[in-house]
């Protein structure tokens, strides 16, 4: 069972209708807002740097998880995880786990810093697997990770010395 991992460049009420479904039988609206939201234009992951993947089994939607300029924080270089979702039935499989490090891949280069919300403790868990660490500040966001480098250890990057593990989003 091979995931495959795929940008969304469209997005309507039929391609997401199992996602759907499943998070409001759940009582979750997460799909029911990135399905509006893409609707009434308000977020369509178009601009720069932003994307929304989804993630396919054998031709069937199991996924999504978005990249976003974070809009709380005031700067482009901040980039957001926004509406990761997959379907119930096909949880720890590892399609969670490939879409967010595809938003993490698409985020490099582009973004400084990564965001997030969640009160979900198990994709804390998974965010913090990527070295996302939570954020006790109250707000918008629970978990922050680092994708760039910071002064001093900007310099150290220049001069092609690796950083330690702690130092560096995984």
């Amino acid at each position: 069972m091979a995931t495959i991992i795929d940008r969304l460049h469209d997005l309507t009420p039929s391609h997401v209708e199992g996602l759907l479904a499943d998070s409001e039988h759940l009582g979750s609206r997460i799909v029911r807002r990135l399905l509006e939201d893409w609707g009434n234009g308000t977020n369509r992951f178009d601009r720069s740097g932003e994307a929304l993947f989804g993630a396919w089994i054998d031709g069937q939607l199991v996924g999504v998880c978005g990249l976003n300029v974070d809009p709380y924080a005031g700067d482009d270089r901040v980039g957001r995880v926004r509406h990761l979702y997959v379907l119930s039935a096909y949880r720890r499989l590892g399609v969670g786990r490939a879409l967010v490090a595809h938003v993490i891949q698409a985020a490099r280069g582009r973004f400084d810093d990564l965001r997030l919300r969640t009160t979900n403790p198990a994709a804390a868990r998974l965010y913090e697997t990527f070295g996302f660490r939570a954020c006790t500040k109250p707000g918008d966001t629970t978990h922050v990770a680092e994708l760039a480098s910071r002064l001093p250890n900007a310099s150290r990057a220049s001069e092609g010395v690796p950083f330690p593990p702690s130092e560096r989003l995984r």
